[in-house]
């Protein structure tokens, strides 16, 4: 796999490859890496910032910024807040979204750069001093399109309008409104099921 990819369970190479490069959004896109690496490699999230700050965060004179596994212009200070947060309240926005999908999505089988997302977006919309929830929610939109070309980011946009409303109901109309129940998920945005082998085969 190159250098700058991530690849997800459906053996896909995802290569970031934003339509912008705000520094705020560069943080988000950086964030949802960092979150990945941190599950998959069981690494701190201190460890994880710490690498991000001193080898992938900024662009190298010479390099194709994104193209080189590198994210540009990116807002370090948000970017280690918001991978901080997530991690923090990671239990209690697990909870949240198991609850906002369906039973037949388990969280845990998910993508785990779609779990890594939402996470960020979750831990991002704990922030009472952040931006109005839609504004949050409407960044990794962006941030999905990127790193997805299917029906990811649209499912993306109902479980964070679920989540939304729960974390910032201010930031929501006030008329009640029923959760979106978001799109039928993709098979590739689920990992296999994986069954110990039957001990009477050959």
């Amino acid at each position: 796999m190159a250098e700058g990819q991530i690849e997800g369970d459906d053996g896909v190479n995802r290569r970031r490859q934003p339509a912008r490069t705000r520094s705020r959004t560069a943080a988000r896109v950086g964030a949802v890496q960092a979150l990945f690496q941190s599950e998959q490699g069981g690494e701190s999230a201190e460890s994880v910032i710490d690498q991000f700050v001193r080898h992938r965060l900024g662009e190298l004179p010479g390099t194709g910024g994104y193209e080189e596994g590198r994210v540009p212009d990116a807002d370090v200070r948000l970017f280690g807040r918001i991978v901080r947060t997530a991690v923090l309240e990671q239990d209690r926005l697990d909870l949240m979204l198991v609850e906002v999908l369906p039973e037949e999505w388990p969280l845990g089988r998910l993508d785990p750069v779609l779990r890594a997302l939402l996470r960020a977006a979750g831990g991002e919309l704990t922030m009472p001093d952040g931006p109005p929830g839609r504004v949050v929610i409407n960044e990794y939109l962006d941030v999905a399109h990127g790193f997805f070309s299917g029906d990811e980011p649209r499912m993306v946009n109902g479980l964070l309008n679920a989540l939304g409303r729960r974390l910032r109901p201010a930031d929501f109309d006030a008329a009640p409104i029923r959760d979106a129940a978001p799109d039928p998920v993709a098979p590739d945005l689920i990992e296999p099921e994986h069954t110990a082998p039957d001990p009477s085969d050959p």
